[in-house]
């Protein structure tokens, strides 16, 4: 039947970190959660330009710490750090909380998948070849360093009349190995002809092996075997 489940949210709890960090009662958490929309949705119309991939929530009893991952982290925080203070008035405004914003930088832009499918429908709404565009973004990715990726565009593709789907991929992309981390990204062209759908998934590598290059133990967690005792002869 072709059910497809988003790679993030499958290695949700197992692999990766939940994106809002709080627990609430019942009469309060569907509230919050609206709360947590806003904010997202907030950031992202107002510094869409500034490569935003993906905004993390925490919360206490007084406070909502916003962990915000950046590819420039220079435009939102601005001069003397006037920009970022800004942001933080207007999301307390918004929310009525006090509120503490933390700048992330992301490490590797060229292998982020929200980040590429975004610089895709750029290039679709300046009226670039979608076809020339999906091949030089699956080289960029590639030379960044990824295992796989593979970018999936839906809509009326070149102003055809009827909407139809096109894909393109490189390398290995394993979605149910959920030891290999998949990062998943989707953004929508606004072209004259209608909107153009852009899914993008991105191999970057195993999550154990990029543990232990960090210096963690890849197999923590588990038993430690016993060590051998020496034969006496």
């Amino acid at each position: 039947m072709g059910q497809k489940v988003r790679p993030t949210g499958f290695r949700v709890g197992i692999m990766e970190d939940w994106r809002s960090r709080w627990y609430a009662s019942k009469h309060e958490f569907a509230d919050l959660l609206v709360e947590d929309f806003k904010i997202r949705k907030f950031i992202k119309n107002k510094y869409g330009f500034a490569g935003i991939p993906k905004i993390e929530i925490e919360r206490t009893r007084d406070a909502v710490t916003v962990l915000l991952s950046t590819a420039r982290p220079g435009v939102i925080i601005g001069r003397k750090g006037a920009e970022v203070e800004k942001l933080q008035e207007e999301l307390q405004n918004l929310t009525g909380r006090r509120i503490e914003i933390k700048i992330v930088e992301v490490a590797r832009p060229e292998i982020d998948a929200q980040l590429i499918g975004e610089d895709i429908a750029e290039q679709l709404q300046k009226r670039s070849s979608f076809r020339r565009t999906m091949k030089r973004a699956i080289e960029q990715t590639m030379d960044g360093g990824a295992k796989g990726v593979k970018i999936q565009l839906s809509g009326r593709l070149g102003g055809s009349e009827m909407s139809r789907t096109e894909a393109a991929a490189a390398g290995s992309v394993p979605l149910s190995t959920l030891r290999a981390k998949i990062d998943y990204g989707f953004a929508e062209a606004k072209t004259a002809q209608g909107h153009i759908g852009i899914k993008v998934w991105v191999n970057q590598g195993d999550y154990l092996r990029m543990e232990a290059a960090d210096g963690v133990d890849a197999q923590a967690g588990q038993v430690p075997k016993k060590p051998k005792r020496p034969r006496k002869r």
